[in-house]
């Protein structure tokens, strides 16, 4: 069950009787109205009042207005004032920009700014894969939206879809050092969104999609790739993917079970679960059973667009017709990537002795985690407060980070497949693996650089022997070379 957390924490200043039981009588309070108290602060204190600032976490936006109103109901007691604590991490927005170089003096700005700039332009003009290495191109990217598809809230537009994007962006700084900046696009049509990118690519040495809808993201990134000599990657489908295989390896080792062996149920055929059976294709199960909200898909479906003829023609091969609860009897995997509350713990008892069950949908996952776990050998979700957290930060910083160091143009399957095993091999190299403990923490600071190399080497492996281009022009005479390192 849901159980309070920080994403809907609240700070309430109020006033209070300055009684030895005041203190007790306030988080009595709370208690009772199920908000869990992270902080309590006196900040003022008088002979008649005492002034507190409580912290608490609560599980919705209703649920912390009745911690408030019982609050209210107490005697003495008057609220100044209530602070939603995740409204105030977002004032004025979360990313900024700052200059890397001295601007102190005439000198300084003569060398960043002008005159001394225009060498430089001079440079990249007579060269233009100099700017890679002049200029923010060598360690930025964009992270492009149009708005409707944002994490479960649907077509919400551009201007809603920022505080994702600027959340995305303090991601990749945080874990990889890469600098990336929202683009959020004002337009749904697939040809203008196609042109924007291919418009503002010059300056990015990378562009990550997000929250775009299927079936406009598969189009959307497939063209991109063709156009761009940059690398685009679809985070909602391949980050989803990385991270899921990387974790299935490591669970199915907790179980015994080789994945020749075992039938995998995908539940939610659109960004990424397309990604994570295209992934699962090369590990080569026993068999992928794709399920969406009509029940399998297979081949004799007369309701298919292109991409679920496309699943429907490399999945399935026992030819299963019916619901969810067909494709899971008797299915060694089940992984949710589609809405809450799908599967019953009916379904997860009929699965093959020591299943392994990921519902990923976010918040409120497939099935609540503790009803899985009755059954399952192996449990994960998206969630942060139950064990074997499938989250894409595992995957997208390093994964970027490997990119823009192997001065790639493109991504491939062997790239993905190189990170998912990094992935895993920070817990399973470390023969820490077990039912709780399938992937790392999103905090643990070895994961990106441990990506990062893994697409490096694959990268370099699919590079010609000449590497990336030297400088040339105006750059080359200045002495500037390969020793110009991130």
């Amino acid at each position: 069950m849901p159980v309070p957390g920080p994403g809907y924490s609240i700070t309430v200043r109020l006033e209070a009787p300055p009684s030895a039981s005041a203190a007790g009588d306030l988080t009595s309070a709370i208690g009772r109205a199920g908000g869990v108290i992270t902080a309590f602060d006196v900040v003022e204190s008088h002979a008649d009042r005492i002034v507190v600032d409580i912290t608490c976490n609560s599980l919705s936006t209703d649920h912390a207005d009745d911690i408030t109103s019982v609050l209210r109901t107490l005697s003495g007691v008057s609220v100044r004032k209530i602070s939603d604590r995740t409204f105030l991490v977002h004032l004025g927005g979360k990313i900024e920009v700052n200059s890397k170089v001295a601007l102190a003096n005439r000198d300084d700005l003569s060398r960043a700014y002008t005159p001394g700039v225009a060498r430089v332009c001079t440079a990249i003009a007579e060269n233009p894969d100099d700017a890679r290495r002049l200029t923010v191109k060598r360690n930025t990217v964009a992270v492009l939206t149009d708005g409707s598809a944002v994490l479960g809230l649907g077509n919400i537009g551009p201007e809603a879809a920022l505080p994702v994007m600027e959340g995305k962006a303090a991601l990749f700084k945080k874990f990889s050092g890469v600098n990336a900046w929202p683009v959020c696009l004002d337009t749904q049509d697939t040809e203008e969104l196609i042109r924007a990118a291919e418009l503002i690519a010059p300056v990015y040495g990378g562009i990550n999609l997000e929250d775009i809808a299927a079936p406009r993201c598969f189009e959307i990134e497939a063209r991109l790739r063709s156009k761009l000599d940059i690398p685009v990657f679809h985070d909602d489908q391949h980050g989803t993917a990385i991270v899921v295989l990387g974790a299935l390896r490591n669970a199915l080792r907790v179980v015994n079970k080789d994945i020749s062996d075992c039938r995998i149920v995908v539940c939610g055929v659109g960004a990424a679960g397309s990604a994570i059976i295209r992934l699962l294709r090369h590990k080569q199960p026993r068999d992928v059973i794709a399920v969406d909200i009509d029940g399998i898909v297979h081949q004799d479906r007369g309701d298919t667009d292109d991409n679920l003829r496309s699943i429907a023609g490399s999945t399935n091969g026992e030819g299963r017709t019916g619901t969810l609860s067909d494709a899971v009897d008797g299915a060694d995997v089940f992984i949710g990537v589609s809405a809450p509350n799908t599967l019953g713990t009916e379904d997860v008892a009929a699965m093959s002795t020591d299943a392994i069950v990921f519902a990923l949908a976010n918040p409120d996952p497939e099935i609540d985690p503790l009803e899985a776990q009755k059954h399952a050998t192996v449990v994960a979700t998206g969630r942060s407060d139950h064990p074997n957290q499938i989250n894409n930060v595992l995957a997208f910083p390093g994964f970027f980070r490997g990119l823009l160091d192997a001065h790639a143009h493109d991504i491939t399957d062997d790239m993905m497949i190189a990170a998912s095993n990094a992935i895993a091999d920070v817990v399973d190299g470390n023969d820490r693996v077990n039912a709780s403990f399938i992937v790392p923490s999103v905090f643990d600071s070895t994961v990106a650089p441990a990506v990062a190399d893994a697409v490096r080497r694959a990268a370099a492996s699919e590079q010609s022997p000449e590497g990336s281009p030297a400088l040339s022009g105006s750059a080359a005479s200045a002495g500037l070379g390969e020793d110009l390192e991130f």
